[in-house]
């Protein structure tokens, strides 16, 4: 995983309440267990029509949308199936962050593991974010974790909740494992101490 310290990026609003993992990675796409080509499949029913060819109107396939690592959704974004596959497929899109009012708390846990950070607001600060987001579409916003602050043009900070490992593990850069395995020399003394009093 890369470190996740800032993010300055546009957002690209999908202001739909409730959209479950089904949605954000169809299931006939989950047969593999890695990551690579899932951001392909990303809102597959969606920014493909039957044909296979590109949904025109589906805002990820807006040409002013590319590069941009921030999803706006809607409320409880994640709902539905546990599957890793849809965090998995957001960041291999290219986000880094998905900004909601709520998430699942499975898909919350997934994303957080790879290094997807699911930023919760109160719903004002969402009301106003949103507000930018529709009045200007090219407006940059960054998330700060170590502070848990989304910062708007203009200098309006934004808090968000954080667990304080899960915060540790996108600053490091590391999953649960990773942060585990820089203890791997303390771990082995440890082991080999063990039962010797």
């Amino acid at each position: 995983m890369n470190e996740f310290v800032r993010c300055t990026s546009r957002m690209v609003p999908l202001l739909v309440d409730n959209i479950d993992t089904d949605q954000i990675i169809p299931a006939r796409f989950l047969k593999v267990t890695d990551k690579l080509g899932l951001g392909e499949n990303l809102f597959a029913d969606w920014r493909y029509g039957a044909d296979g060819k590109p949904n025109t109107e589906f805002i990820l396939n807006h040409p002013r949308v590319k590069g941009a690592e921030i999803l706006l959704a809607g409320d409880n974004f994640g709902c539905g199936s546990s599957r890793e596959h849809a965090p998995w497929a957001l960041a291999a899109f290219g986000f880094r962050a998905v900004i909601s009012t709520s998430f699942a708390d499975i898909f919350s846990g997934n994303a957080l593991k790879n290094g997807l950070l699911p930023l919760r607001l109160s719903a004002g600060d969402y009301r106003t974010v949103c507000a930018l987001a529709e009045a200007d579409p090219g407006a940059a916003v960054t998330i700060d974790v170590p502070s848990q602050t989304l910062e708007l043009p203009g200098g309006r900070r934004c808090p968000f909740p954080l667990d304080s490992f899960a915060k540790t593990c996108l600053i490091r850069g590391v999953d649960e494992l990773g942060y585990i395995m820089k203890f791997a020399d303390a771990i082995d003394t440890y082991e080999r101490n063990a039962g010797r009093d």
